[in-house]
């Protein structure tokens, strides 16, 4: 049956534009994708029953550092599987970072909540490749694993070297830089398990 057909068969009644009903069910397959996404998301941060993080202190009250770097936060998982994202806390959104390595501990600052990670709890710093499914060069990711609460967590860095710095190249800046932050946190991790032994 053509349109004028339809319309003169009941003109009360107005014809839909054809693009109306694809666009619907596109809107419709597009919100329950998203709702579909939130729920998982949700569900991901009840996995991991976290206390709530130690929060950074302000800025101007932040201790003297013994490093300091920006960079990328790239998330935390449970310690030994780095594709097991952890989400709860806050901890899985992905920001820019202000880490601050004191006596005191570990400040991450970002955008995304800001929390600390008390020297007692840092229990060691590697290179690595890749966590939380985010893949970077070899050496390329500073990851730092620390206790808290009944859980183990690694959580992933890629600091960048000061703009003009010595070895500022891409590769060797960012290994050397990592390098020094290993050092350090492994030297406060080892030198907290003498004091508790």
């Amino acid at each position: 049956m053509t349109r004028v057909a339809e319309e003169q068969l009941n003109p009360l009644v107005p014809t839909l534009p054809d693009w109306v009903v694809p666009v619907t069910l596109l809107f419709l397959a597009l919100g329950l994708a998203y709702l579909g996404m939130w729920l998982g998301w949700r569900r991901r941060a009840r996995k991991h029953d976290l206390p709530p993080l130690l929060p950074a202190p302000a800025v101007s009250d932040l201790p003297p550092a013994k490093l300091e770097a920006g960079g990328r936060y790239f998330g935390t998982t449970v310690s030994g599987d780095w594709l097991d994202r952890v989400v709860a806390q806050g901890l899985g959104t992905r920001s820019m970072v202000r880490l601050r390595l004191s006596a005191e501990g570990l400040d991450v600052v970002r955008v995304g909540g800001s929390f600390r990670i008390p020297s007692a709890a840092l229990r060691s710093a590697r290179h690595d490749q890749g966590i939380a499914g985010k893949v970077v060069p070899p050496h390329g990711l500073l990851v730092v694993t620390w206790q808290h609460g009944k859980v183990l967590l690694d959580s992933g860095f890629r600091l960048e070297p000061s703009k003009g710095g010595e070895g500022s190249a891409q590769g060797t800046g960012v290994t050397a830089l990592h390098n020094q932050w290993i050092r350090s946190i492994g030297k406060i991790a080892r030198d907290n398990k003498e004091h508790t032994a």
